[in-house]
């Protein structure tokens, strides 16, 4: 907790004292630091001045018309939040069906054999539900959307049988919380960014599971398993793609290979600068994303169900695993103008928003994050995509369309920030996280898709996500013709 709120400070006037004490921790002298970030220098700290073959540059970009006007693209990916759970009751958006203020809406509940309505949930700490694929369609139940609580049981119920973390058990037990929800009370941050830009309430996840299939869809439009080395071979795998297996004695047993094309290889093959900024710490790393589970290390150099990349083959042979860096990188880009064209950010566990983190804890990050680059120089240039990688088994009422036979997922929230961000504006486009690849296509490789007949690099995906013809546009979140919009600087904790 200290290390948290010594990085992400409540006060907006204690930035340079964060990144100080963020300098000390790296090693790097105060004067020299404060020298680079204040004189804008890039020849004696070699992250701002990334080799030409990685395509960065310390030059503005030129102005471009339209969504070119877009010269750095941030995705930041929280977790395992429903878009009911955190937007169900926000003005004007396809929220909790109400009635006189009450909603009309219930999910049975098998135990007690009662229906419970959604309610406001006050609580920083929230459990939910299981989500992997099996939960997903459970949840769904064949456009019913009545199998939330039901799931939910099931999992405590066989955890706790287990006798695994009585401790967890218990309180899990005595909150059963996947029909709560938040408004602006416990979201004032959240909220104050959809009053002010664009909220998205037909955002889902790409893929109709949890943690690692969801983050392999947003960098590469599909999660499979595949022989190495062999990207003809790979067949869809939305519960079991490859991950890193470790034995008791702290060996790995397997390591994963993705050799299908990801997002990275066009954005290398022309020259597009890109980076995956990684908060180092914990991360729940449950076999299948379980419940319950003891916290493993998640490390820049460690690739895991939040860092995918260094597992994918054209990362590691265009040597570009050195764009995956800790998330100290993207602040320092960030002040001093340098941020890459397309930005990746996860979070660590004590950040994410999933289950049991605190949910203040999360959003004073995430608009910590958004701060900096409001603050910096790259910001009348920049989009900013925010959302929650699966929905965590919390209950929304939205069926998912059905695209193929891998989603889409249930609905999670979903925010454009940006200066040519509309204002206001509700977005009801049905969107996933394809979306987000199909705008830096547009934008930085002249509408090049993630295609095996035209990407140089075949692989055996069943369809290009990008195309699917009931995806919207994101550009429609923007008003390109308007002035760059000043910065909305926000208190990352502003209740305190």
């Amino acid at each position: 907790e200290w290390r948290f709120m010594r990085q992400y400070p409540q006060k907006n006037d204690n930035n340079e004292v964060s990144m100080t004490m963020k300098s000390i921790r790296n090693g790097i002298p105060v004067i020299l630091f404060l020298l680079i970030v204040s004189a804008g220098c890039t020849t004696l700290f070699p992250v701002l001045t990334p080799s030409p073959a990685t395509g960065w540059s310390t030059v503005p970009p030129a102005p471009g018309e339209g969504i070119h006007k877009i010269k750095h693209v941030i995705i930041i990916m929280q977790e395992n939040r429903a878009f009911d759970e955190y937007f169900g009751t926000y003005p004007g958006a396809d929220g909790i069906p109400m009635k006189d203020g009450m909603p009309t809406v219930c999910v049975p509940d098998p135990a007690s054999g009662q229906c419970v309505r959604p309610y406001h949930d006050p609580h920083d700490i929230n459990f939910g539900g299981p989500h992997s694929q099996y939960e997903s369609e459970a949840d769904i139940n064949g456009g019913k959307m009545d199998g939330f609580i039901g799931q939910a049981e099931i999992a405590i119920n066989d955890t706790c049988s287990r006798g695994a973390h009585p401790g967890k058990c218990m309180a899990e037990q005595a909150k059963l919380d996947v029909m709560g929800y938040h408004d602006r009370r416990e979201l004032p941050n959240y909220w104050a960014y959809a009053d002010n830009y664009v909220l998205q309430d037909r955002m889902f996840e790409s893929a109709a599971s949890w943690s690692l299939p969801s983050h392999l869809f947003m960098v590469s439009a599909w999660s499979a398993t595949c022989r190495p080395g062999d990207p003809m071979s790979c067949v869809d795998a939305l519960q079991g793609p490859q991950r890193l297996i470790v034995a008791e004695n702290g060996t790995p047993s397997e390591i994963p290979d993705y050799p299908w094309t990801d997002i990275t290889y066009l954005l290398h093959k022309n020259n597009v600068s890109w980076a995956y900024y990684l908060e180092e710490g914990d991360q729940p790393d449950c076999a299948n994303d379980a419940m319950f589970c003891e916290a493993e290390p998640q490390r820049v150099a460690v690739p895991e169900i939040w860092n995918p990349l260094p597992w994918f083959e054209t990362v590691r042979r265009n040597d570009q695993v050195k764009n995956v860096q800790a998330i100290d990188r993207y602040f320092i880009a960030a002040k001093s103008g340098t941020l890459p064209s397309v930005v990746w950010i996860s979070p660590n566990q004590t950040v994410s928003e999933h289950p049991p983190a605190r949910v203040s804890d999360g959003q004073a990050y995430t608009t910590s994050v958004i701060n900096a680059a409001m603050e910096g120089p790259d910001w009348n240039s920049t989009a900013i995509f925010l959302a929650w990688d699966d929905w965590g088994g919390f209950y929304d009422h939205v069926v998912p369309p059905k695209v193929d036979q891998n989603g889409y997922g249930i609905r999670v929230p979903g925010l454009v920030i940006s200066p040519y961000a509309k204002k206001g504006y509700i977005d009801h486009q049905t969107l996933s996280f394809d979306a987000y690849l199909k705008f830096i296509e547009d934008d930085f490789l002249n509408g090049a898709r993630l295609d095996p007949a035209t990407d140089t690099r075949p692989d055996s995906r069943p369809s290009v996500r990008e195309n699917a013809p009931v995806l919207g546009d994101l550009a429609n979140d923007f008003d390109f013709n308007q002035s760059p919009r000043a910065p909305l600087i926000l208190r990352p904790y502003p209740t305190k």
